[in-house]
């Protein structure tokens, strides 16, 4: 007997139903599916970015025992390096390089006299004035520093700073006699940093200067000693910001 051609639409309409439903099935599955593997990526990035937090954090501990460490042969510097790195960061914020998201840059800092690690006592502790040999022997620090942390790869960038901290913008410094903006930017922010820790705070041969004394012997070593985009920011950076980070952080 013949199919009728109503029997026949019939039939067609049943196919193509089962076959939304057994689509509608394979959809479903595969939704499910990538939903599974974007609970896994979630879950993957939290455990990956709760590792880099906490080595990130090992890393800043062990910096700062080294800092210490180097910091603990002079009873005079105190908690310098600390200070130092708190002021090199708002100024380079000011002068519009957030260093903040390249921790190297704070590690460098924080270590910048790393070398002095290998500088004699009687040299480093010398309460009259340095031969020209022991000088030599001083100015040697940054060298030797990079040297130190040469094969550390989480201190790749703090290098520029270890070695170059000592350089002047007048290219009369050392060890490199780099000049102008061959010297890196974050050893010639660091270095108005450097230079501003240093008169502050009481020393063994000198009482403390105040931050106007301060800011006036740095403005005025703008362009040989300094970089003067740098000092330029420096003077943007406020009394009440540099108080604040020195009550902070502590002699």
């Amino acid at each position: 007997m013949a199919v009728s051609t109503e029997e026949q639409l019939q039939e067609r309409i049943a196919e193509l139903e089962a076959e939304l439903a057994k689509r509608a099935r394979e959809a479903a599955a595969k939704e499910r599916q990538l939903e599974c593997y974007a609970a896994d990526l979630r879950e993957t990035f939290k455990e990956e970015r709760a590792r880099a937090h906490e080595l990130r954090r090992s890393y800043m501990l062990t910096v700062r025992a080294l800092a210490s460490a180097v910091e603990a042969r002079d009873a005079y510097t105190g908690r310098h390096a600390e200070r130092v790195a708190a002021y090199g960061l708002k100024l380079a914020e000011v002068y519009g390089m957030r260093l903040r998201d390249n921790p190297e840059i704070e590690f460098g800092f924080l270590l910048h006299d790393a070398g002095k690690v290998a500088v004699p006592d009687a040299i480093l502790f010398k309460p009259g004035p340095l031969t020209s040999a022991e000088r030599l022997i001083i100015e040697r620090h940054p060298v030797t520093g990079s040297e130190i942390v040469r094969d550390i790869d989480f201190l790749g960038a703090a290098r520029d700073v270890i070695r170059h901290h000592h350089e002047r913008w007048d290219g009369t410094g050392y060890p490199d006699r780099l000049a102008g903006e061959r010297i890196p930017i974050s050893a010639r922010i660091f270095a108005v940093a450097d230079t501003l820790d240093a008169l502050t705070t009481n020393r063994p041969y000198r009482h403390a200067s105040t931050l106007a004394q301060a800011r006036m012997i740095i403005l005025e070593e703008a362009g040989t000693h300094f970089d003067p985009s740098v000092v330029e920011a420096f003077e943007k950076l406020s009394d009440d910001e540099i108080e604040r980070i020195r009550l902070e952080i502590g002699q």
